[in-house]
């Protein structure tokens, strides 16, 4: 199971927010570059970025960031969402080095987009999905509509996406616990692999989504800034892991 450290981009700081309110951010870091150093330092093997303000504003807006992590990042993989709305934006950020960009809100809105992008970048695009309640949220989670979480997912088990990545917005950036059942469920839905977010926050957590030996990965955030979870003991940890 891969372990993907969060960098969430926030008026080009690190950040983490509350149930992705956001003014309920806190800043972690003013250098997101030296942030992406420090995790892969301790052994990361992928990065996954978050441009928040991207995210509402539907385009992107931290691009000087998001060039520090790439460049710190030294050619090991980075995935990015937020804000990604057109293939020209797709095409632009992989050409800047970003291994994976994420597709969340034109997945709703323009499905035909990540058809396409799925079929021009093979193995880098990934499906973002965030639910509240398991309805799917977008617009940087500003809008839920009535979309079931599985059946979005399922609509695009022919596109070739390289992953989903589900997020429980409830459980995001509170320390609660992942959603495991949801995620699990999800998993076994679809072939896409599947990446769990929000919630973790501790190692018990990331065993337990290991112990499903389905879930792909999970994405870790504030446990990791405000040192719930050590980074280094948590990669030593799930080496053996299923997944």
């Amino acid at each position: 199971m891969i372990l993907y450290p969060a960098i969430d981009l926030k008026d080009g700081r690190c950040v983490r927010l509350r149930q992705g309110d956001m003014d309920q951010a806190t800043v972690f870091n003013d250098d997101p570059g030296a942030q992406a150093g420090e995790f892969f330092a301790a052994g990361a093997e992928w990065l996954h970025v978050v441009d928040l303000n991207g995210a509402f504003a539907g385009k992107p807006v931290n691009g000087d960031a998001v060039d520090s992590i790439v460049a710190a990042a030294n050619g090991r993989p980075v995935q990015l969402g937020g804000g990604i709305r057109t293939m020209e934006t797709v095409a632009r950020w992989l050409d800047r080095g970003i291994r994976r960009v994420i597709l969340g809100t034109v997945a709703v809105k323009d499905p035909e987009l990540v058809r396409a992008a799925c079929r021009a970048f093979p193995d880098r695009v990934a499906l973002g999905i965030d639910a509240r309640a398991g309805r799917v949220a977008v617009e940087g989670w500003a809008e839920v509509s009535e979309l079931d979480a599985t059946d979005l997912a399922r609509r695009f088990e022919d596109a070739g996406a390289a992953a989903v990545i589900y997020t429980d917005i409830d459980r995001d950036g509170v320390l609660a616990g992942p959603n495991v059942a949801a995620t699990d469920a999800l998993a076994r839905a679809v072939s896409m692999p599947v990446i769990a977010s929000g919630g973790v926050s501790g190692l018990a957590d990331l065993e337990a989504i290991a112990a499903t030996g389905i879930i792909a990965g999970a994405i870790v955030g504030r446990a990791l800034y405000d040192g719930r979870i050590d980074l280094a003991a948590a990669l030593a940890a799930l080496r053996t892991a299923p997944c």
